[in-house]
């Protein structure tokens, strides 16, 4: 992993030390062991990382689109040559297990890089064109300026990607608040851009607690833009801040995502499907599947499926290839996870598997067993809040129409998935479940090429793709007169006759 010596905070190129007075204690949620004490950012810092974005600016937003792209595939080159490194401080501070961030988060990054680089070169807009007849109306996409980005804890490396990449690439500066109990992966990424030549100041990270140094890097006046993920109830902050200095906002918020399993469907696809998706980052994930609704002829067959497989999964050693299911991110989600599960027991809910935290050498982190729950009803806390953890509730469903009813039947609107063999019922879920991502017959594959961003409380505006630019850049419209006509035949509408 990278030497943190010089500090934790990514300025100007460089790294550097905080200049709070505090420090925090990073520490693997597997086993409790600190990991980083991380000398923390104060609003100085913030003033500091954001002067630096806007010096460089000027010289980043007019480089070409190959120049950016060409920094770019460096970045990635980078990025593979260090792929282990990534992979073991992501296991190390997020508690994953290896085989996930060796083999999704890393690889993930590396290809969001890669896409990017290719992006940069594409910013789409409409023909120049004679829309008038009498003049040329062509579109400038220009990027708006300095972007405060803050990220979540659950995908450190990820998330800090999805706010750099497309932001950079289009031709902004940016300065990025990781959480702060998941930085290291964020200032590895700078780190890496600086190292593959992109220019100090484009990429800068500044390690602090939300409330002062989030807070304040949200309403600094020098910063055009936010784009914030995380909860919902966060979310709503966040747009109370930056309001007051009309800044521009992307928000990817909370999901809590429907698994709706028709009686046509593969019952062996959906039990592994359901499975995988409900258990992914140990289910904090904004996309996991966390409610199945599924027809009442399988049912029963389906909740017996996913038990056996819950009951399964291994546990234990996250940097172990052969373990399965890491910890939660912290004691503080352990027992966040916890309360959901002891009130739902208070209002009925069956406990088919799970429900507890494992003893033994386990007992030392943050772990918590795969949750199968049923009899609550769709107005259940437990049904209708982010749980974000690895916990599946399961209501069966008789018509179509109430399936479908019932997954929209949240907040939410981030991801769902469909499951059936019948493609007119896989058109209908297609286009009447609200979320920015429906699935069919799977549930959780994101690619590079193609959007991923919310509807309804989940949030909006999209991550990766080319629809991301959408976000990070201005749209002008440049109007030329072609005529040299001097007296407009529209000025008489203003004065003179024809």
């Amino acid at each position: 992993m990278q030497d943190f010596a010089e500090g934790h905070q990514f300025i100007g190129g460089r790294l550097r030390s905080g200049s709070s007075g505090e420090t925090f204690d990073v520490t693997n949620p597997a086993d409790g062991r600190i990991v980083e004490t991380v000398t923390l950012a104060d609003t100085t810092d913030v003033d500091s990382a954001v002067a630096a974005a806007s010096a460089a600016f000027p010289e980043w937003s007019r480089a070409t689109p190959a120049d950016r792209a060409g920094a770019l595939n460096r970045l990635a080159a980078v990025l593979a040559e260090r792929a282990e490194d990534f992979a073991r401080a992501e296991t190390a501070q997020a508690g994953k297990p290896i085989k996930l961030t060796r083999e999704f988060d890393v690889p993930g990054t590396i290809d969001n890089v890669s896409y990017f680089a290719g992006a940069a070169r594409n910013l789409e807009g409409k023909a120049s064109a004679e829309y008038t007849g009498d003049h040329t109306s062509s579109i400038r996409r220009e990027p708006i300026g300095v972007v405060g980005s803050i990220a979540p804890w659950n995908y450190p490396l990820q998330m800090a990607a999805w706010k750099i990449l497309p932001a950079i690439a289009s031709g902004n500066t940016i300065v990025l608040k990781p959480a702060e109990i998941t930085p290291l992966t964020s200032l590895m990424f700078a780190q890496a851009c600086t190292d593959a030549g992109i220019p100090d100041g484009v990429v800068n990270v500044v390690t602090g607690k939300g409330r002062t140094v989030g807070e304040y890097l949200m309403a600094h006046r020098d910063v055009s833009m936010i784009s914030f993920t995380g909860s919902t109830g966060v979310g709503k902050r966040v747009a109370e801040v930056a309001i007051q200095t009309v800044k521009r906002m992307h928000l990817e918020l909370g999901g809590k995502a429907p698994f709706v399993v028709f009686d046509d469907a593969d019952l062996d696809a959906a039990v592994h499907g359901a499975v995988a998706a409900s258990l992914i980052n140990t289910g904090q994930d904004c996309t996991a599947a966390t409610r199945a609704y599924v027809q009442r002829p399988l049912f029963d067959a389906f909740v017996e499926g996913v038990a056996e497989l819950y009951a399964a999964v291994r546990h234990g050693d996250t940097m172990d290839p052969s373990t399965d299911n890491g910890p939660l991110v912290s004691r503080r989600q352990q027992e966040s996870v916890a309360g959901f599960i002891e009130r739902a027991r208070g209002y009925g809910a069956k406990i088919v598997v799970g429900g507890e935290a494992p003893g033994g050498d386990l007992a030392n982190g943050a772990f918590y067993r795969p949750t199968l729950v049923t009899g609550v009803a769709q107005d259940a806390e437990i049904v209708q809040d982010e749980i974000f953890g690895p916990v599946l509730v399961v209501l069966p469903f008789d018509s179509d129409e109430e399936g479908i009813r019932l997954a929209n039947d949240t907040p939410y609107g981030l991801a769902a998935s469909a499951w059936t063999r019948d493609v007119f019922r896989a058109g209908r879920a297609t286009r009447e479940i609200q979320a920015g991502c429906v699935w069919v017959n799977d549930h959780i594959p994101i690619i590079s090429d193609m959007p991923h961003g919310g509807y309804k409380a989940s949030g909006f505006g999209k991550d990766m793709s080319q629809y991301s630019f959408d976000e990070y850049t201005n749209v002008k419209h440049v109007m030329y007169d072609i005529t040299a006509v001097a007296k407009k035949d529209w000025h008489r509408t203003i004065f003179g006759d024809r």
